[in-house]
């Protein structure tokens, strides 16, 4: 299948996919390329599959081509309401906060068309999709940047049923409210249940006392932000707000073995509202409820638990697991968890506390009458048995099957909170850089991580099984704590160029991304 683009994108030549040598002289052969930039593209070094390459076009055959799901979808400056009063000047989907839900069927093709209002260029990447390599939306690797007053039809087969979500990739947009989820419904949904409820957890600066995440990356590298680690420099548009220190001073977190994070958030949210003004889910006491979380924040790892409840969690990034009850979850930045509940009799929190920040965020469970709690509860299952990934073991369908690897990639997490300089092996990302494999391997990725900072690792493209084995539960994002080792295992089965990054927004735009090529 090949790569869909609007007339208007064609014309706009700005939004022209990147790869190959070819596609960049077709760019700049454009008549109107010389009149609307672009962020640069990457020359897909000899012997390396490009994301428009025929490999990429024959998986994508294999994947097939489903019932078409036709989105519109348009990135603006906007005035969003958080609730409590307080309404802030930042950039989303339309005018909400989350972007409204997409919803497909696994096997289905989704044709949406991002229409860029904002005044700075912008991408879409769907986050934890194993997709086509030229629709991943990662500007000067797999894709042209999408230029203002521009617009880009991406479009691709959705192979895997699940929880998802979508954001940019571009410079720190993804701390304004450019997010959204992407439920991917199962056409022989095994799991019974009553109601669904999306949540999806976020940290919150943009527009609060003249802040942006900008000025933050500024203040956390020490002057030297807004570089674009993607290869796009922060332009007057994006970069107007200061405000107060953002800088987190004097935090502890035992369970993300001792730094929580670098940025001091106002405000923490859930579905766009702040604890004080919540959003909440109307059931019937006694209903099965599939609860489909996402933490779409920047820095900030969310401990989640629901006030009088058991947990039963049966997917996490998408993928199911053996069922394990529990009283709460840790989720990183990128994580998404499914668990179900059986509703209680009542009014009760759902409880996101921002994990070793001393604050948290808030929705409301009501079943019945009753008042609800104030923002700063805290359930006492917060404090009771808790889940973290490597404690789940895969559902048997999606078990990788045992295998040597055919290959082992060693990267070191690299960096410091002092020098603000995170990287692969003390590399800072550029677009040419590669980690060599080939298709049909297994591959063995080792993350050595002899820094003071837990990172949550992010690969696009693919799920990898933790602990390096079958044993170990699917996961396309994965906490790597201080000074410790995490080794996982993946097929390549997904041919193409493939960014692998740190999911703490503000480390990904020092430095701390890399690519994993496949060879011809």
């Amino acid at each position: 299948m090949s790569a869909q683009f609007s007339r208007r994108a064609m014309l706009g030549a700005s939004i022209a996919l990147a790869g190959t040598g070819v596609l960049a002289d077709r760019a700049a052969a454009s008549p109107s390329a010389a009149h609307h930039p672009a962020a640069s593209a990457t020359t897909v070094p000899e012997g390396y599959v490009s994301p428009d390459g025929p490999e990429v076009a024959a998986a994508e055959q294999r994947r097939g081509a489903g019932p078409e799901r036709r989105v519109a979808l348009t990135a603006t400056p906007s005035r969003l309401d958080l609730g409590g009063g307080l309404t802030v000047s930042s950039w989303a989907y339309g005018d909400r906060l989350p972007g409204r839900e997409i919803r497909v069927t696994a096997g289905d093709t989704l044709a949406l068309t991002l229409a860029n209002h904002l005044p700075d260029p912008t991408s879409l990447h769907w986050h934890g999709l194993a997709l086509r390599n030229d629709m991943d939306g990662v500007p000067g690797l797999t894709q042209r940047a999408i230029g203002a007053g521009t617009d880009f039809a991406y479009r691709f087969a959705v192979p895997d049923p699940g929880t998802y979500w979508l954001h940019p990739h571009s410079g720190v947009q993804l701390d304004r409210g450019l997010y959204a989820p992407l439920i991917v419904e199962d056409p022989k949904e095994p799991l019974s249940y009553d109601k669904e409820w999306v949540l999806v957890l976020d940290d919150w600066v943009d527009g609060v006392d003249g802040s942006t995440p900008d000025s933050v990356l500024r203040e956390l590298t020490g002057g030297r932000g807004g570089h674009g680690g993607h290869g796009m420099a922060a332009s007057p548009a994006a970069d107007e707000g200061d405000g107060p220190s953002r800088m987190l001073r004097g935090a502890t977190s035992e369970l993300l073995g001792g730094d929580p994070g670098d940025v001091d958030y106002p405000y923490y949210l859930v579905n766009g509202r702040v604890p004080e003004d919540p959003c909440a889910f109307v059931a019937r006491p006694g209903d099965r409820i599939r609860l489909r979380i996402i933490n779409a924040g920047g820095d900030t790892a969310f401990r989640v638990a629901l006030g009088g409840h058991r947990m039963t969690v049966t997917h996490t990034d998408g993928f199911p697991v053996r069922h394990t009850t529990t009283d709460a979850l840790l989720i990183a930045m990128g994580e998404r968890y499914d668990v179900l509940v059986t509703a209680g009799d009542g009014v009760f929190p759902l409880t996101a506390l921002a994990e070793g920040k001393n604050a948290s965020a808030m929705a409301l469970l009501r079943t019945g009458g009753g008042a609800a709690p104030g923002a700063s509860v805290r359930p006492k299952e917060l404090d009771g048995e808790l889940v973290t990934a490597d404690r789940l073991s895969p559902d048997p369908s999606v078990a990788l099957s045992a295998r040597e690897p055919d290959r082992t990639v060693l990267m070191r997490l690299t960096g410091s909170m002092e020098a603000y300089d995170w990287a692969f092996d003390r590399k800072p990302y550029t677009a040419d850089q590669r980690h060599p494999v080939k298709a049909g391997e297994r591959v063995r990725l080792e993350f050595r991580n002899p820094t003071a900072m837990w990172h949550p690792i992010h690969l696009h493209g693919h799920t990898f099984a933790l602990a390096g084995g079958a044993a170990g539960a699917r996961k396309d994002t994965a906490i790597v704590l201080p000074r410790q080792t995490l080794t996982v295992d993946l097929d390549a089965d997904n041919p193409g160029l493939w960014m692998l990054h740190c999911h703490n927004l503000y480390h990904a735009e020092a430095g701390m991304m890399t690519v994993l090529g496949y060879r011809r």
